[in-house]
């Protein structure tokens, strides 16, 4: 009877303390940590990572060819012996990705006068020295990658840096032509050709505003001119520029 009693005992000591230990984890013994400060996660940036911008460029140029062709004349190519001395000025739109890619569309307006050749030869083409004035309105698509020198960096806290870049396009062409003893152009007339450029430079980037000074090598297809009374059309046309540009970003 006595061994019951005290059975009895126990399990009603034992049902009675597990909801009392329940009820209060801190007294039996978790350990508590006053001064724990959980570490800081930064926030997810889900905007873009890089920067719109406009762009204005001038510039300096020369334009030379290989030769020029009179179809009317015998014989009817002539090599171009000068080059035209011009210049260029153009604005533009494009994108940064903040990773050294960027991309921008551009129209220029080129302006060059000079590059000549000396006609020869029997046809209805006066002989001697003739100068062509060249105005071209170039449109072109444009991708660059630019990279920092040394450990000054790309970042918009500032930075030199240089560049590379291609682009491709239209050249919207309009041509005259100065004959032996005049002075001025004549018989203007055009065309639409396929246009490319290459790209390098350096610049400084000062942070919402960005500047550089660069080579740029434009090929032009072909310049035309059908309408004048003696047609011509030059291949192959190829312009050195020196270029300074400016580009100012909106975020």
């Amino acid at each position: 009877m006595n061994k019951l009693v005290a059975s009895i005992a126990l399990g009603v000591a034992a049902f009675i303390s597990v909801p009392a230990l329940a009820a209060d984890p801190v007294s039996y013994n978790y350990p508590v940590y006053k001064d724990y400060v959980p570490p800081y996660i930064p926030p997810v940036d889900h905007g873009l990572k890089g920067s719109f911008y406009l762009r204005g460029s001038v510039g300096g140029n020369l334009a030379w060819a290989p030769r020029v062709n009179h179809p009317t004349q015998t014989p009817s190519e002539f090599d171009i012996d000068r080059w035209g001395v011009g210049y260029s000025a153009g604005i533009g739109a494009g994108f940064e990705t903040g990773d050294g890619l960027r991309f921008d569309v551009t129209v220029d307006h080129l302006h060059n006068d000079g590059m000549s050749t000396v006609v020869t030869g029997v046809g209805p083409v006066a002989l001697g020295r003739h100068d062509l004035h060249l105005r071209s309105t170039l449109a072109l698509a444009n991708v660059y990658y630019d990279f920092g020198l040394g450990n000054l960096g790309l970042s918009a806290a500032g930075g030199a840096f240089a560049y590379v870049g291609a682009g491709a396009g239209v050249a919207f062409n309009r041509m005259g032509n100065v004959e032996p003893g005049a002075t001025t152009a004549t018989n203007w007339g055009g065309n639409t050709s396929l246009a490319a450029a290459g790209m390098v430079g350096v610049g400084y980037d000062f942070g919402a505003v960005v500047a550089d000074l660069g080579y740029r090598g434009i090929y032009i297809n072909k310049l035309e001119n059908a309408t004048a009374p003696n047609p011509y059309s030059i291949d192959h046309a190829l312009i050195h520029e020196i270029r300074a540009s400016l580009r100012y970003r909106f975020n």
